[in-house]
């Protein structure tokens, strides 16, 4: 089961975050669906935040722990909100347990393979960490733009170098080796199954290759009635470069599939 946050009343929406995220990451949009009437359940991906470490990171498997959580809520069906590696693993789990999720929104992700090695300078600066822990934040910090991260990228990687609720040293809260030992795992395309025919609203950076029109017979294939929208002047981080954009986008999708169809 994964590490789960719970607010709100009404239709119940699970929001995943991205590869070296948190739960804390679409706080922003989670607070906008409450204000609309949602229940929003935050979760910690497998290997990250709170959740379970040395878990696989196949798709199939991450999406097994988000219906482990979901039976652990007694939620008879769920909508889902993805971002990135998150939006992967609501895909799959779309696809595996369709008669459970009433509503999709994918963001700036594709259900298809990628090819190209992304994350090259991050990884290399786990490797050596996980080589020789750094004591503190700044020593953290030192490995991560000495690999050439820019600040920006660091300070996100570094809100997950924080004291566990258990422990009063800081430490990584994600298991960086499994994601070094699964990352081809994690660039895979969403498994086919016969295809999730709910409502998908794929929701794409403008300035973005993470989702391309090259992605989009992987898409009809998989899920042949979703639509999409492109947020303007926008990168992979269009949850936080655009809230106010993406979270008026995330509420109006899901009021009009799941407001509506409650009253």
């Amino acid at each position: 089961m994964l590490d789960f946050s719970v607010e709100g009343q009404g239709p119940a929406i699970f929001l995943l975050h991205g590869l070296f995220g948190n739960k804390d990451n679409l706080a922003g949009v989670g607070n906008a669906l409450l204000e609309a009437g949602f229940q929003v359940i935050r979760c910690d991906l497998p290997n990250h935040g709170l959740s379970p470490m040395s878990q696989s990171m196949q798709l199939a498997d991450m999406a097994q722990l988000v219906e482990l959580t979901r039976a652990h809520l007694q939620l008879e069906c769920i909508a889902m909100l993805g971002h990135s590696l998150g939006g992967k693993v609501a895909m799959t789990y779309a696809l595996a347990y369709p008669e459970r999720v009433s509503a999709l929104i994918v963001a700036d992700i594709a259900p298809s393979a990628y090819k190209v090695e992304r994350h090259q300078n991050i990884l290399r600066a786990f490797e050596r960490m996980n080589a020789q822990p750094p004591a503190n934040r700044q020593q953290a910090k030192q490995v991560l733009t000495d690999e050439g991260i820019d600040l920006a990228t660091a300070g996100f990687l570094l809100k997950n170098f924080r004291t566990h609720p258990d422990e009063t040293e800081p430490r990584w809260l994600m298991d960086s080796a499994q994601v070094i030992k699964h990352y081809w795992d994690i660039l895979g395309a969403v498994p086919f199954r016969a295809p999730y025919t709910g409502p998908v609203q794929f929701i794409k950076g403008e300035r973005s290759d993470y989702l391309t029109a090259e992605h989009r017979l992987d898409v009809e294939a998989r899920f042949p009635n979703a639509k999409a929208r492109v947020i303007p002047n926008t990168g992979h981080w269009l949850h936080a470069e655009q809230p106010q954009i993406f979270n008026r986008h995330c509420v109006s999708f899901f009021s009009r599939h799941l407001l509506t169809a409650t009253q």
